[in-house]
């Protein structure tokens, strides 16, 4: 089985998802500014990935901090934590794994600074299996959603890929498989970056699930034909409100999945949820090098010197989605009152 990341005796190891599927090769870092560069050109993506490379680069770069008391060290630890936070603006994953990092940080000033560092390093590597398990969990409450001998549409990724393991939105396919279901997949190749075609059925077939590719432009048809049961993806931020930040291309599929009354779920861990935020409007978009729309594996596929545009995420509103699929349970409208009920429980 592939690992995503790992923290592999000193130095951090994640599998290249640019090559997928290609080839299946692992870079191995062994200093926080390649863990950043690793995460802003996506060897690594996916919101909960991030999050977990993220914490792995803190450790990692707090490791090699030569310092002998807490203010030395926190000053060039908080120089490792925002270089970090300023790879991806839009998967607030990221930006909760730094906090929680910080937090641990703070909280074991009093211990000598090599205790200091070993505890951030066990902290991130907590995160990693903490990750794993609310996938798991995930897709146990998702999984119940899902009809026997129903077909799935899912957009980008959302798998172990995106994750440290099991994922979210393939998470609750593969909660809903362990419970003895049938489930067929259609995964939308989802241009520029094109994960569901390289990443998302590479995951699939290599656990023979039946998956089935199209186009990003055939889920309308497909839902037409009544061959799509359901929609399940991921997020990369949830606004307090319930509106979603997730890869380009969701709100289509999402319009398109309330036009022919096909329930759109969204499966995401209580880390992805922003309480900050009010609504869509205030989640950060990021916009991409614009050669992942001129070309496909360095091939031009547009003429030089047009316009383009490459925003990598778009907001689908709280109105066109059927239920949020968290650890702690499915969260339906008013999503307002539900999402922060999850913070208040346990």
């Amino acid at each position: 089985m592939f690992k995503t990341v790992e923290w592999k005796g000193s130095a951090v190891v994640m599998i290249d998802q640019r090559l997928l599927p290609g080839e299946e090769v692992y870079r191995r870092y062994t200093g926080y500014k390649e863990v950043a560069g690793a995460i802003k050109e996506m060897v690594v993506r996916g919101a909960p990935a991030i999050g977990v490379a993220a914490a792995m680069g803190v450790a990692l770069g707090a490791s090699k901090i030569k310092a002998k008391d807490y203010q030395t060290f926190r000053k060039e630890f908080d120089k490792v934590a925002d270089l970090l936070a300023s790879t991806r603006p839009t998967a607030v994953n990221l930006f909760w794994a730094i906090e929680r990092m910080k937090k641990v940080a703070a909280e074991n000033r009093a211990l000598p600074i090599p205790e200091l560092k070993e505890r951030l390093i066990k902290e991130a590597k907590e995160i990693h299996r903490d990750d794993i398990e609310i996938n798991r969990t995930i897709g146990k409450h998702g999984g119940r959603l899902l009809k026997d001998r129903s077909t799935v549409l899912t957009h980008c990724n959302a798998g172990a890929l995106a994750t440290a393991g099991y994922g979210t939105a393939l998470g609750v396919i593969r909660g809903a498989i362990e419970a003895g279901k049938k489930i067929k997949v259609f995964a939308d190749e989802t241009r520029p970056f094109l994960q569901g075609s390289r990443l998302t059925a590479w995951e699939l077939k290599k656990d023979k699930i039946d998956v089935t590719l199209i186009t990003d432009n055939m889920a309308g048809y497909m839902m037409k034909k009544g061959l799509i049961d359901a929609v399940v993806v991921g997020a990369d931020r949830i606004a307090a409100n319930g509106d979603v930040a997730n890869k380009i291309g969701t709100y289509s599929v999402a319009v398109l999945a309330r036009e022919h009354k096909i329930p759109f779920y969204v499966a995401a861990p209580l880390s992805t949820i922003d309480l900050k935020i009010g609504h869509g409007d205030e989640i950060p978009i990021e916009e991409r090098d614009t050669s992942e729309v001129t070309h496909v594996k360095g091939n031009r596929i547009a003429p030089r010197g047009i316009k383009v545009r490459n925003p990598a995420f778009d907001v689908t509103p709280n109105s066109l989605v059927t239920g949020i699929i968290t650890e702690r349970g499915v969260v339906r409208r008013p999503y307002s009152k539900g999402l922060k009920g999850l913070f208040r429980k346990g």
